[in-house]
């Protein structure tokens, strides 16, 4: 491929599009946005770091893709610490935006770009060039309390106030799908735009297949390894039939499939959404893109918060109060009874995406740049 700088089409917007790496979700959502900017006439380069690398190499292999630097974090195995731990290590966290930031600066004038779309990399932001976030977490949940939560979101707001713009994959109307955290009372002081959720999955009539379960398996360590296991353990006892995800792309290591139960590493999205329309239910982590790729398909999904990450905490209250999904807590998860229990739950449907959204969102945003 040629350096994109050398070859870049006079009149074609460039824009740079840079996820997040913590789990593969921040990736997996700014697919649609992808998709939509190609389709729009943009060249799109694409950066981000480790495992979401991979992810966006496997679904854009004609795009230009720059390795950005890594946030390396670590998280606690223990519920009760996973907030102060976090918390510990903000110094390091607001360092590494400092980098990310000089980063940018040499990477916009090596590669002439023409604006930055950023999923919650705060450091992802220049001066001279529009630059976006993508975000839903406008109120943050610490788990540490309202006056906590209250300091989170003024430190979220100031790094907010750096970009031109905010983009929020929810509906506009509340409660929408992330409620108080996508529509908080203190609104933003620059220009946002909701987008509708952000799904790359395509919604087909297809019938299930009965008894069939999609597992998906994401988020940090040690606490993905940790579900996995307690799911292993028991999917040998299970009748029917499953696949399982274990969000590891690039990974070395297999685990062996089963005639009923058929184990990858990681699925391209078209792999991926033809298991998401086979599955009776899906079982998974209650991530917010997670939850706005089970609205998008009308699938019944068993959902298991991350212990000690508020926001899934706080996502799986939300989904309890609306029935739109069975969520159990990892210390009471144990897979065959959480399958029976699902049998007999009452489901009520999520609400739906809207690409319309999106397409007039990169629309206007494209019509706007200099």
């Amino acid at each position: 491929m040629n350096h994109p700088a050398k070859d870049k089409k006079q009149g074609k917007p460039r824009i740079l599009v840079t996820p997040l790496n913590w789990g593969l979700g921040h990736a997996t959502r700014c697919i649609p946005v992808i998709r939509e900017l190609l389709v729009q006439g943009c060249e799109v380069i694409i950066s981000s770091s480790g495992a979401s690398v991979l992810l966006l190499k496997n679904e854009f292999p004609q795009l230009h893709h720059i390795e950005a630097p890594a946030y390396t974090i670590s998280y606690s195995r223990h519920k009760w610490f996973f907030p102060v731990k976090l918390l510990l290590q903000y110094p390091k966290l607001k360092q590494q935006v400092k980098i990310e930031n000089k980063w940018l600066q040499e990477v916009v004038d090596r590669y002439s770009i023409n604006a930055v779309i950023s999923d919650n990399r705060f450091g992802m932001y220049h001066g001279n060039v529009p630059s976006v976030i993508i975000t839903h977490q406008l109120a943050i949940k610490t788990g540490l309390g309202a006056l906590a939560n209250y300091f989170a979101q003024k430190k979220n707001y100031a790094y907010l106030r750096s970009f031109s713009a905010c983009w929020i994959p929810d509906y506009p109307d509340k409660p929408g799908l992330a409620g108080t955290l996508s529509h908080p009372q203190n609104q933003l002081s620059i220009p946002f735009s909701y987008t509708g959720p952000l799904t790359r999955f395509i919604h087909e009539e297809t019938a299930e297949t009965k008894n069939h379960l999609l597992i998906i398996l994401s988020g940090p360590e040690p606490q993905r390894t940790i579900l996995e296991n307690k799911i292993l353990s028991d999917i040998h006892r299970y009748n029917g039939t499953a696949t399982i995800v274990r969000g590891l792309p690039g990974s070395a290591s297999l685990i062996p499939s089963a005639n009923s139960i058929q184990v990858y590493n990681h699925l391209s999205a078209q792999e991926l959404n033809k298991e998401i329309l086979k599955a009776e239910y899906i079982i998974s982590r209650t991530g917010y893109s997670t939850i706005m790729d089970i609205a998008a398909m009308g699938k019944k999904s068993i959902l298991i918060p991350t212990p000690g990450q508020a926001e899934q905490e706080y996502l799986g209250k939300l989904c309890t109060e609306q029935q739109t999904a069975l969520v159990i807590s990892q210390n009471k998860f144990s897979f065959l009874n959480a399958v029976a229990e699902a049998g007999h739950y009452y489901y009520k449907p999520m609400q739906s995406a809207n690409k319309d959204l999106l397409k007039q969102t990169i629309e206007h945003f494209l019509l706007s740049l200099p």
